[in-house]
């Protein structure tokens, strides 16, 4: 008798095993691929929903309109790993692409002098933050905060708050322009994701951010100079979105001191829909890419359906308060 209860106890604690490893597995699955399958889901709902959804132009449509915010949110994505936030990317869009305009008109300039006259003034505005952030050791929140305030001050300053125009063929071509079939603006928001990617997950630089957000103190003791990294996170988050600025102002052939408006709360949500968690330390570039074409995929269809814009931001604001809560479940969980 004490035999078989004894097996009987054995084969409940394998079975229990097999259980939670299969739970296990199912939830690894998920949280490596639910986004995904999400997206999926999306656009097959989507394109019963409309048949003009799943049509060639219309999809790369939804691609070249969220590439400015992938690349912005690309961005965004690293800085949230460092438990940092930028909140002044869209007004960073807005001064480069005032200033970028200006010096793009025909017949003055060669087209490399705004480009590199954009991605400076952004990568600037990235140093400003991150030296501010790690050296004078101020909340990311209020640093960003106030660039945000300024550099949209600057933009209308600089413009007398009036667009800029009559830019050249060669810039206008960086937004409008077209490769072997694919926008450009695909092309560059591809090329931002794969060199991010090498960044994070095959590089220093990448284990030292994954570091510092996952425990900032040991990442010190190891040996990491926190301040140096994060600099080098701001800069390279403002460098994005200059090039941003850049693109936007090509596709819509004028310099706006409004352009960028909300961009920035657009970012965070595609890094946070994409599962990067605002308590640092996790995040990946493809599911922040993910994040990005579900919010171009839903504006889209909605659109496409005739869903007033006002019920738009606030199914999305829903999604975000949905994917912010899952990541705080995951995090009482780990």
């Amino acid at each position: 008798m004490e035999m078989n209860s004894q097996v009987s106890v054995v084969n409940k604690q394998e079975k229990l095993s097999v259980s939670s490893t299969s739970k296990e597995k199912v939830y690894r699955f998920l949280n490596r691929y639910g986004m995904l399958m999400i997206l999926v889901a999306l656009i097959i709902l989507m394109s019963i929903l409309s048949p003009t959804f799943f049509t060639t132009g219309n999809l790369l449509n939804i691609v070249r309109q969220m590439s400015v915010v992938g690349i912005v949110a690309i961005g965004v994505t690293i800085v949230i790993i460092t438990t940092g936030i930028d909140l002044s990317s869209g007004s960073v869009i807005a001064l480069v692409s005032v200033v970028a305009a200006s010096f793009a008109h025909p017949d003055t300039y060669p087209v490399a002098v705004p480009i590199i006259i954009g991605l400076g003034l952004g990568l600037l505005t990235g140093i400003i933050n991150g030296t501010i952030i790690s050296k004078a050791n101020i909340a990311p929140f209020i640093v960003t905060l106030g660039m945000m305030t300024a550099a949209r001050g600057a933009a209308l300053l600089f413009s007398d708050g009036r667009p800029i125009g009559n830019l050249s063929d060669s810039f206008m071509f960086i937004g409008q322009g077209t490769l072997a079939g694919i926008p450009v603006p695909i092309i560059i928001f591809g090329l931002v994701g794969f060199i991010s990617y090498i960044l994070l997950n095959k590089t220093k630089f990448g284990k030292y951010v994954y570091a510092i957000g996952g425990n900032e103190q040991a990442a010190i003791i190891a040996g990491v100079n926190v301040d140096k990294y994060k600099i080098f996170v701001y800069a390279y988050a403002g460098l994005l979105s200059g090039l941003a600025g850049i693109i936007l102002t090509s596709r819509i052939s004028s310099g706006q001191p409004t352009a960028g408006l909300m961009y920035e709360l657009d970012a965070i949500a595609a890094a946070v829909i994409g599962g990067t968690s605002l308590s640092g330390g996790i995040g990946t570039i493809g599911g922040t890419i993910i994040g990005a074409l579900i919010i171009g995929v839903m504006n889209n269809g909605l659109d496409l359906l005739n869903v007033s814009p006002y019920w738009q931001q606030i199914l999305k604001g829903v999604i975000i308060t949905v994917a912010v809560f899952i990541d705080s479940r995951k995090n009482r969980k780990s």
